[in-house]
């Protein structure tokens, strides 16, 4: 009896075992991309498609651009999803990836209290309706967190010649969606890309204020990661993601995509 008991238990562990290799087997990539592209709902309603035409299935780490840039650098990730061009041309250039293609873009926007003390919603320019914030001093909570959001505020405070500090502005170390709740709960101005935005539900006296200039374009990129830097990658897999991303089937995944029915971004691969 011992031995059949023996006997049972190894069968049932061969199961087990089996059972989980064969879990294990179900090829994946790790992707470092961004919040917005998460919390919006792009990657549940785009990754299901990529998986039923390819058989491979995405893992997202969604973190803050320059995260994504580092979990990269160090070969945590088999392919990267972001919004920061010019970094992404610098990780090109420094050997940490072998192409860099658009992919789809969207904006981002102005956020504030729905009094609008600062008065930005009469701005004729995101440069404008910056410095009549801090004009102002009225509250403004940044995300401090060097994501795409973040670097591109940093570029927008420098192009309307304001060094943005002191007690109005507050630097949070934090996501897009839970800037946009201290935002909310402190009636503050806060820059946010529009995905998110759309999505957020908490959003009390807060109100999109401000839109449209062509230097809140928002641009997402795709990039491979160097195999000479991390040939344990599974490049392969990562090219397939790549091109699907770029291609028609891609494309029309992302261009489909809506949240409270608005479409949210736009597919701008090049053709060439």
């Amino acid at each position: 009896m011992k031995t059949a008991g023996l006997t049972l238990v190894a069968i049932g562990l061969t199961g087990l075992s089996l059972g989980a290799s064969a879990q294990d087997e179900t090829p994946f990539i790790t992707l470092a991309s961004t919040t917005s592209t998460e919390a919006s709902g792009l990657f549940d309603a785009i990754i299901p498609q990529f998986t039923e035409d390819t058989g491979i299935d995405v893992r997202v780490v969604a973190v803050g651009t320059g995260q994504a840039f580092e979990i990269a650098r160090r070969g945590d990730a088999d392919s990267l999803l972001v919004h920061d061009t010019v970094g992404e041309e610098r990780f090109v250039e420094a050997g940490y990836g072998t192409e860099r293609a658009d992919v789809m873009v969207n904006d981002f926007v102005l956020i504030g209290p729905g009094g609008d003390p600062a008065g930005i919603s009469e701005a004729e320019s995101v440069a404008e309706a910056l410095s009549r914030i801090a004009e102002a001093e009225a509250p403004f909570a940044s995300r401090g967190d060097d994501s795409g959001t973040n670097r591109a505020e940093l570029r927008l405070w420098d192009a309307a010649g304001v060094e943005p500090g002191g007690e109005w502005y507050r630097e949070l170390g934090s996501g897009m969606g839970p800037t946009l709740n201290t935002a909310a709960g402190m009636d503050a101005y806060v820059m946010s890309d529009r995905a998110t935005w759309v999505a957020f539900d908490n959003r009390q006296d807060l109100a999109l204020l401000f839109e449209g200039d062509e230097a809140l374009f928002n641009q997402y990129g795709s990039i491979l990661i160097s195999e000479e830097r991390h040939p344990h990658l599974k490049h392969d897999l990562a090219e397939q993601w790549h091109a699907w991303l770029l291609s028609e089937e891609g494309q029309q995944a992302i261009a489909d995509f809506t949240v409270k029915g608005q479409q949210l971004f736009f597919p701008n691969a090049r053709s060439d």
